[in-house]
């Protein structure tokens, strides 16, 4: 099957609870979601990238570590879970768990397909914040915490109050689910392109969590941390 990918790179997790452990990164290219805050908008188009074949795509990642010592391996993009990659990701996350590896998906929060979620052994689920110009999918997220809360992590990059404000309300209204089955929330501070670090924003975003009960994790973006917002494939 063809795959339309950005790049294939290795580097270590950057963001969210696995933060720091390394793993072999396939990034797709096309995306239709549309944040006003991305950080990756050149893996939006669907005519960018390069087609690589199923083989292809594990070859790359044996080349860049992947293995019986690296067996993580993270789908990202662009939108791995749009329409025009649904079919290719499944055929390849069934070749990786065939050849041993460990698969994270990240789930931009406005998609859903149930044989992706049931093979990968963990969703990094988005829930979008109004500054980020998308509303949230409020069924598809009460579809993941009921069918998969064995194996995800909620995601919301946040930029102020608002934004803080607003999955908080959300957090409340899943409160009773959330907390039953353990289902870890992270915010992620916004660290936009062209910044240097935000420390008064995330400041601010642990003085609001702690002020509501602390019931967020907040973690920055390790990789901009040290690179800055602006490299890429880190």
């Amino acid at each position: 099957m063809i795959h339309r990918i950005n790049s294939i790179y290795r580097a270590t997790e950057g963001e969210g609870i696995f933060l720091g452990m390394p793993q072999v990164f396939v990034r797709y290219q096309g995306c239709d979601v549309g944040c006003l805050n991305c950080d990756s908008k050149d893996t939006w188009s669907f005519r960018g990238g390069k087609v690589l074949t199923t083989d292809m795509v594990l070859e790359q990642c044996q080349k860049e570590g992947f293995g019986k010592s690296r067996q993580r391996v993270s789908i990202t993009g662009g939108d791995p879970l749009d329409e025009q990659h649904q079919n290719s990701v499944l055929e390849l996350v069934l070749e990786l768990k065939n050849q041993g590896a460990w698969i994270n998906i990240e789930a931009a929060g406005d998609k859903y397909n149930k044989q992706i979620f049931d093979v990968v052994d963990f969703i990094s689920f988005d829930v979008k914040t109004p500054s980020t110009g998308v509303e949230a999918n409020l069924n598809i997220l009460e579809t993941v915490i009921d069918g998969h809360f064995e194996k995800i992590q909620i995601k919301s990059v946040v930029f102020d109050k608002e934004d803080f404000n607003f999955i908080k309300g959300l957090q409340n209204k899943y409160v009773e689910q959330l907390s039953t089955r353990k289902i870890p929330w992270i915010i992620t501070p916004v660290f936009n392109y062209g910044e240097t670090y935000p420390m008064s924003r995330v400041e601010k975003i642990i003085e609001w969590n702690d002020f509501n009960g602390s019931s967020f994790r907040v973690i920055s973006q390790q990789h901009k941390w040290i690179h800055g917002p602006n490299k890429k494939f880190v």
